[in-house]
């Protein structure tokens, strides 16, 4: 992995955590809103960061910050196939 590599998902694990801090306590966020919080295009390039995004995602459930949730119910990391949400750890 590259220096930029790691920067990247360090810059989008502090989105994810910084999106949800502006928002409720049960409030989620999708994975693209970090993508989009971190991409410094006016493109659709953010997609690009998506797969990052969920990474960083799992991330941080495994440091007990996070959970994800699929039709508003918790789920592994590891099981989540399709669209997930995030919300802060309860």
């Amino acid at each position: 992995m590259t220096d930029i590599e790691r920067q990247t998902e360090r810059r989008l694990e502090r989105a994810i955590v910084e999106l949800l801090e502006q928002r409720g306590p049960t409030a989620t966020i999708c994975p693209s809103d970090a993508a989009r919080a971190v991409y410094e295009g006016d493109d659709d390039g953010w997609r690009a960061l998506m797969e990052p995004a969920r990474s960083a995602a799992r991330r941080l459930v495994t440091a007990g910050e996070v959970e994800i949730t699929q039709g508003g119910h918790v789920v592994e990391p590891a099981e989540a196939r399709g669209p997930i949400r995030i919300r802060r750890a309860g």
